[in-house]
């Protein structure tokens, strides 16, 4: 499985940025569930947000319920992040993931880089 994440930019606090990830190579398992995490700089990675791949069921990071959208669109492959109201503190690379047949993140994108300025 590969996942290839755009998307990223400089944005303004208070703006808008979309994220996409791009699956390729094997089909993905009904079971799969696709995440985003980011990392900050000096930081570790946190999760974002997640979406099971068969059913559309979300999750999200607390602090980020109400301003950060997954969705994904099982015909194109592709897995959307929608973050709105951005502060600087949403500064970071962000990463897309997919499980494996381990349930565990198996497999990553190579980051895109957001970066909200004051």
């Amino acid at each position: 499985v590969q996942l290839q994440a755009s998307g990223g930019g400089l944005v303004q606090a208070g703006g808008s940025l979309r994220l996409s990830c791009a699956v390729s190579g094997p089909t993905l398992s009904s079971s799969s569930v696709m995440g985003w995490f980011r990392q900050a700089p000096g930081k570790g990675r946190e999760f974002v947000a997640a979406i099971k791949w068969n059913d559309g069921t979300t999750g999200y990071a607390e602090s980020l319920k109400g301003r950060f959208t997954i969705s994904r669109d099982n015909a194109k492959n592709t897995v959307t992040l929608q973050m709105s109201s951005l502060k600087p503190e949403d500064t970071a690379v962000y990463y897309c993931t997919s499980t494996g047949p381990s349930s565990s993140y198996d497999y990553w994108g190579q980051g895109t880089q957001v970066t909200v300025s004051s």
